[in-house]
């Protein structure tokens, strides 16, 4: 079945049975689909939801976000990861959606700009991807030395970044760091190879909202932030 044959499915499907299916329709694509996930993404321009304004269109939302966060589960996976796996985090990823895309979050995002520091920004598509459907707007840098420059000229409403960069194993504390010890108070979040405890408990005591390796969790620390932001 071509990408758009499944598109026309899970309107027609969402159609008739409303929004409280397209869960497990997502998680169905991401068992059905996998690597022609990233053909799904680019394709969701042409998925519609019947209704009235901004319901209508919150719900499509959903189903992008959803999407792009199954996508980004799919394109690293733990090692023995098996389809079956894959399709329980696409659940996971549409549980945290459902519960946090709200009519207050998908405002706040449309106005919000987040800078990702990362040397490796391809990486990141399909998690940068779930939060401009929400209509985040990202800024990139893949220094530190770049970032400082940037947050300088630009408020940002939140901050993430990765760990390891060239010359710096734990350049995301250094830049953390100096943002804090400049006055800077950005939400701040670690992207990395890493959720131990003892990772989440340093990167909060220098000042971060936490670290994740985990797709739906980094969603739900952006959103979250901005939400309190707003």
């Amino acid at each position: 079945m071509a990408i758009d044959d499944w598109i026309k499915v899970i309107d027609s499907v969402t159609k008739l049975a409303g929004v409280l299916v397209w869960p497990a329709l997502i998680v169905f694509v991401v068992y059905r689909l996998g690597p022609s996930l990233k053909d799904f993404l680019a394709n969701l321009s042409d998925f519609s939801l019947k209704g009235g304004g901004f319901e209508a269109s919150a719900k499509r939302t959903q189903v992008a976000v959803a999407a792009a966060l199954a996508a980004a589960a799919s394109a690293h996976p733990e090692p023995g990861t098996t389809p079956e796996m894959t399709a329980k985090d696409a659940k996971a990823a549409a549980d945290v959606v459902a519960e946090i895309v709200t009519p207050r979050a998908i405002r706040r995002a449309r106005k919000a700009t987040v800078l990702w520091v990362d040397d490796k920004p391809d990486n990141n598509v399909h998690e940068r991807q779930s939060l401009e459907a929400l209509g985040v707007t990202f800024v990139i840098s893949m220094s530190t030395d770049d970032a400082l420059s940037k947050i300088k000229a630009q408020r940002f409403d939140a901050i993430i970044s990765d760990m390891s960069r060239p010359g710096d194993n734990k350049a995301g504390y250094t830049l953390l760091d100096r943002l804090r010890a400049s006055g800077n108070r950005t939400p701040y979040v670690i992207y990395a190879g890493t959720r131990a405890s003892a990772d989440r408990a340093e990167a909060r005591r220098r000042g971060a909202l936490g670290t994740t390796d985990r797709p739906d969790e980094l969603f739900d620390m952006v959103v979250s932030a901005l939400s309190r932001g707003a």
